[in-house]
């Protein structure tokens, strides 16, 4: 019994009673055209969690942020962003990631160990925190029921804000999820690259929130790559403030599998938005791995077709080229048989077989590059080797990612 939304008018953060949220341009960025300041504020305290990237190199929010859980025994109000600035490898980032918290605390009248922090943008430069704390007032003045503020000013290089809600009867009792999410480049999580952030009014504890959300974003972010490069910043949070009613989740069991499955829900579709808004991509892709030993083998091989360059660079082209898949799973390290893969691409344009028992069969070339030309195309590899799954996604290698790249920071 479940309810989607996708699309700004229903889906995101708002759709959660009991959250608002704003967003602002407060002078990090210089196109005053452009928001560079997210708060989400909830009306109660909140059962918090969170996951962060696995890059040795983390910046000044992150670490905060971590602190700041720690010292409040995962419970946080309100979570604060800022774009243009990653706030990574930067003189005074860790007073800066303070001050910024501590002036929008501040307004809010809260603690500022209740906040989570994150910032998103150009590492090595120090923040220019001054024009936060001035934009202070006026952040948290803003804050209202209107999604897409917030959304678009966590957004770096991405070309549309991702948002989406859901609603899911848990204990009797009607549960709304809903996250919005930013990433473009710089995309190869590891929980995490890129920055998701989720409400919901559902009652569950801190640890029950941290292993579902741990749960989530291995089958979700963890399986989306758009460049190979894991950031420094990268952090997927959420917040329950309990407003639902229902009995707090204290274990796994029947109303935990149920929030799961629409957490599940919430990252997949904000997963593969990231991967479609992929920098200078034209092209979704899914990578679709059946008949595995194993999840782990499945989700290994999937990620590494969708990582492969030159897969990414064949799909841009449209060149059913299928010898470029079995390369790629041929040193992803997972266990299968390389003399028992079949291989089909598949679209709204049709589908095709380009590989059976490892070997190339006889296909219609003009047929494939339909398929191949779609804006959305499914690599489906089965290996007849047992019964698990999994997918991954990403995006085509175009001429456009290596402009964005070549001139980001000037």
């Amino acid at each position: 019994m479940t309810e989607s939304w996708s699309g700004m008018s229903k889906g995101g953060i708002t759709a959660v009673p009991g959250f608002k949220v704003s967003g602002i341009h407060c002078g990090i960025r210089k196109n005053r055209d452009k928001r560079d300041l997210a708060l989400i504020f909830a009306d109660t305290e909140c059962a918090a969690a969170a996951v962060y990237t696995t890059n040795k190199v983390q910046s000044a929010p992150l670490l905060l942020t971590k602190q700041n859980l720690t010292i409040t025994g995962g419970r946080a109000r309100a979570i604060l962003c800022n774009s243009g600035n990653a706030n990574a490898c930067a003189a005074g980032g860790e007073e800066a990631a303070k001050a910024m918290v501590a002036a929008v605390a501040a307004e809010l009248d809260v603690n500022p160990a209740e906040f989570i922090v994150n910032s998103t943008g150009v590492i090595g430069f120090p923040l220019p925190v001054d024009v936060i704390v001035a934009g202070a007032p006026e952040l948290v003045q803003k804050l209202s029921g209107d999604n897409i503020p917030a959304a678009e000013a966590i957004m770096t290089t991405d070309t549309f804000p991702k948002s989406y809600a859901m609603r899911v009867e848990i204990g009797g009792k009607t549960v709304t999820i809903g996250g919005i999410a930013k990433g473009s480049g710089m995309i190869n999580p590891n929980m995490a690259t890129m920055l998701a952030f989720l409400a919901t009014d559902c009652a569950i504890s801190p640890e029950m929130l941290q292993k579902a959300l741990r749960e989530s974003t291995k089958i979700s972010y963890n399986q989306v790559s758009v460049d190979g490069d894991t950031s420094t910043n990268d952090m997927c949070a959420i917040l329950a403030s309990g407003g639902a009613g229902n009995a707090e989740i204290s274990s796994v069991g029947a109303d935990y599998e149920a929030f799961l499955s629409a957490l599940n829900f919430i990252n997949l579709s904000l997963a593969r938005d990231i991967a479609r808004d992929g920098e200078g991509a034209t092209k979704l892709l899914t990578c679709r791995i059946s008949g595995a030993a194993s999840y782990e083998d499945a989700a290994r091989l999937a990620k590494s077709v969708i990582s492969s360059s030159l897969v990414k660079s064949a799909m841009f082209g449209a060149d059913a080229n299928w010898g470029r898949e079995m390369c790629a799973m041929g040193y992803s390290g997972a266990n299968f048989d390389p003399a028992r893969v079949d291989i089909k691409f598949l679209s709204l344009a049709g589908e095709v077989t380009v590989c059976r028992q490892s070997t190339g069969v006889d296909f219609d070339e003009d047929a494939a590059k339909a398929i191949l030309s779609e804006k959305e195309i499914v690599i489906e590899i089965n290996l007849a080797d047992g019964d698990s799954c999994a997918e991954a996604y990403g995006c085509d290698l175009t001429y456009d990612y290596v402009r964005i790249n070549g001139d980001y920071r000037t």
